[in-house]
């Protein structure tokens, strides 16, 4: 039998791209449904979810008050998922930066007996297309950062392109993960190799916006910093 799959979107004023993502993502994975998360945008992504949703029965949508974090959503959007029976969830940004061109490859890698799959730009084959210098170190230096404290061989920390087994988020527990950001993204990689299950890495070629604006702030930097102290050394903080 085919996985019963669900795709996990968050979003936050993301109006302009939402229709083409969603037009993606189906001439790739036609048979999956999709989670919309909206943090209360105030361009009318979240309308603009309840329509595509009305002509789309593979559509859910899920709106919350106002900017809660990209981990809150998630976390919501992975207890759905295992309390509506779903085999394999992904999650994609809707800034259309995670082309759906890369989930064949995804899904052969769960296939192949991957617990959880990792949509990498730093292995062979993966990249950037858009970035200037200072994002590039940002992101390099942040998993470099990440993996060096927590004695990771995984390249890509803080990618947000991911495929998790029901299996995995069950021994995960994410339930209980704490953190947003690229530290939500540190904290499951982390929890997930910590705990015995198979995480690979899948190359991707990552494409800047291409509408909107990026919403990495001073508080998400900040908690990148601290979480792989707090989650190699617990006990100390």
């Amino acid at each position: 039998m085919s996985p019963k799959i669900l795709v996990l979107t968050p979003t936050y004023e993301e109006r302009e791209n939402l229709r083409p993502f969603v037009a993606a993502l189906w001439r790739t994975l036609p048979a999956a449904d999709l989670l919309v998360i909206d943090d209360g945008s105030p361009d009318g992504t979240g309308a603009l979810a309840d329509e595509l949703a009305a002509a789309d029965a593979r559509i859910g949508v899920r709106h919350r008050p106002r900017k809660l974090g990209l981990g809150t959503a998630y976390r919501e959007g992975f207890l759905h998922a295992l309390a509506e029976g779903y085999d394999l969830i992904f999650q994609m940004d809707a800034d259309r930066s995670h082309d759906p061109r890369h989930l064949p490859a995804m899904l052969r890698a769960v296939a192949h007996g991957a617990d959880v799959v990792l949509g990498s730009r730093a292995v062979a084959g993966g990249g950037v297309v858009g970035w200037g210098l200072g994002r590039h170190v940002l992101s390099r230096g942040g998993s470099l950062y990440a993996r060096t404290i927590l004695g990771l061989p995984l390249r890509d920390l803080t990618t947000g392109y991911r495929a998790f087994t029901r299996r995995a988020l069950e021994i995960i527990d994410v339930g209980s993960l704490g953190s947003n950001g690229y530290a939500f993204q540190i904290e499951t990689a982390y929890r997930a190799w910590q705990r015995g299950l198979h995480v690979i890495e899948v190359p991707i070629v990552f494409v800047d916006r291409r509408a909107g604006r990026s919403k990495l702030g001073r508080t998400v930097l900040a908690e990148a910093v601290l979480m792989p102290w707090r989650l190699r050394w617990p006990a100390s903080w």
